[in-house]
């Protein structure tokens, strides 16, 4: 009998997880297949067994998929989606045992040591496995073995139950590529008379390892339990959450204020201990008549100072409906960013958070959105120089250098009646009568082939930097293709 000492491993293939998550979403019954491109052709990704009853495989031509099967239905891959199908069926196995990974892309690992006689027994509980599974529509495979390479081996080869302490019997007839070995060592070893895992532990490793290295030696002590293999779980992410259920209702501001701090330090600790800040927060208030109310606070950058983010609160809490009183407040960090720990550095470094913060209270009352500031182009033509982007979507630009002066006011082109190609002694602009004091120049800016710019299809422009007797300074250009002046900026 087993006592439950020795290592209970089940291994769960899904041979068809794909095509199974596909056809949950929306049924067919008919040669159905999943489409991927590699390498500039549309291959096979996956398919039901009715298209390989058909003759199809994976990673077949889909162009030849469609000749072998006409009645052939197909949909876009996405194998993405298949990993994160894979790790809710993770958590669902968690239901049997605490120690659940991942198996490759299509199968988990479970040890169901001491487990078993929960469900009672270890063939109720695969039969459990398989009935929950067959419900959902997914197909599975089942191992169960002392070992993880022996369970993997019957889950794909066997699909059965090694007894305890019998690992050795269940596997001795078993394909060598049940190893979990590459293709060209599996046809190596059946060409030397190798075919199955039981010959092959009878023969002399000496001369295996010679020939193939220790790798499969590793293999082969592994399946057999001689060798550990562990099982990493796959940890579910951190979930940055707190809550403050209170014995007496409250509705004071103060009230409500006092117990955000004790949510905002707890969780800025948790997400301290991540090295994680916070973009956008969302506060529940909960009421005694059940209903509650939702403050959501987007931040300009992450943060995790709380003496920094309860005050941008204040606003909205004032603003609550407290009814009968408030029973509940909980804190949700519903967007979160890295956030390294930084050495501290003199008080100049306070600079930017103090922008931050007036971002942020600013961003409350408009909302973020609205607050944008300009990031440089890369582009000599001046109106493309620039962009306008919302303030938290790129840090501001530091070091904004251009290789010649620039106007910080830019304006559509505007013709002056001049003549001639140097910038006019006399000139009229906006109805002013302007005299050229002094003028620099010229830069000839070539508009940009790969562009359509209407404006620039003038041609080429000289532009002159001219001061006026009468105090303007302008950004004025000709155009030699078509002789004109403009004026397109004014320097402050």
């Amino acid at each position: 009998m087993f006592d439950g000492t020795q290592r209970r491993i089940v291994s769960m293939w899904f041979p068809r997880l794909a095509s199974d998550r596909a056809l949950r979403l929306c049924a067919v019954d008919a040669p159905f297949a999943l489409t991927l491109r590699q390498a500039n052709t549309e291959r096979l990704y996956d398919l039901n067994w009715q298209a390989e009853a058909q003759g199809l495989s994976r990673f077949m031509p889909f162009a030849e998929a469609r000749a072998f099967c006409p009645a052939l239905q197909t949909r876009p891959a996405d194998p993405s989606g298949d990993l994160r199908f894979l790790a809710g069926l993770r958590r669902w196995a968690l239901r049997y045992c605490p120690w659940v990974g991942l198996e490759g892309e299509d199968g988990l690992v479970l040890d169901i040591t001491g487990a078993a006689h929960l469900i009672g027994g270890e063939e109720p509980l695969l039969d459990d496995m398989r009935a929950r599974l067959d419900r959902a529509g997914i197909g599975v495979r089942l191992g169960l073995a002392d070992s993880r390479g022996a369970a993997w081996a019957l889950a794909h080869h066997g699909q059965g139950v090694a007894a305890p302490g019998a690992t050795a019997a269940a596997l001795d007839g078993l394909p060598v590529a049940a190893l979990r070995i590459d293709p060209e060592t599996t046809t190596a070893l059946q060409r030397l008379g190798l075919p199955t895992i039981g010959a092959l532990a009878r023969a002399p490793r000496a001369p295996l390892a010679r020939r193939f290295g220790q790798d499969l030696l590793t293999r082969l002590d592994q399946a057999m339990g001689h060798q550990p293999e562990a099982i990493t779980p796959w940890s579910d992410p951190p979930h940055f959450a707190t809550r403050l259920t209170l014995p007496e209702p409250i509705g004071l501001t103060a009230d409500v204020m006092a117990g955000l701090d004790r949510l905002l330090q707890a969780l800025c600790v948790k997400l301290k201990a991540h090295e994680a800040g916070a973009r956008a927060l969302s506060l529940t208030l909960r009421r005694v008549d059940q209903n509650s109310q939702v403050l959501p606070l987007r931040l300009a950058v992450a943060m995790r100072d709380p003496a920094r983010i309860l005050p941008l609160f204040a606003r909205m809490v004032e603003g609550v409906d407290a009814g009968f009183g408030i029973d509940q407040l909980r804190l949700a960090a519903t967007l979160v960013e890295p956030l390294p720990l930084q050495q501290i550095g003199d008080s100049r470094a306070a600079q930017p958070e103090q922008l931050d913060n007036l971002l942020t209270r600013i961003g409350t009352r408009i909302g973020l959105d609205q607050i944008r500031r300009f990031q440089p182009l890369d582009s000599h033509i001046p109106e493309r120089s620039f962009r306008l982007v919302p303030a938290t979507e790129a840090p501001a630009c530091r070091d904004w250098s251009a290789p010649r002066p620039r106007p910080l006011r830019l304006f559509p082109p505007e013709p002056v009646t001049a003549r001639g190609t140097t910038p006019p002694e006399r000139f009229r602009w906006r109805r002013m009568q302007l005299t050229t004091g002094r003028a620099t120049g010229p830069e000839r800016i070539a508009p940009e082939w790969w562009g359509d710019d209407q404006d620039w299809r003038s041609g080429i422009r000289d532009y002159w930097r001219v001061e006026t007797k009468q105090g303007r300074r302008l950004w004025m250009f000709h155009t030699p293709q078509r002789p004109g002046w403009f004026v397109q900026g004014e320097f402050s």
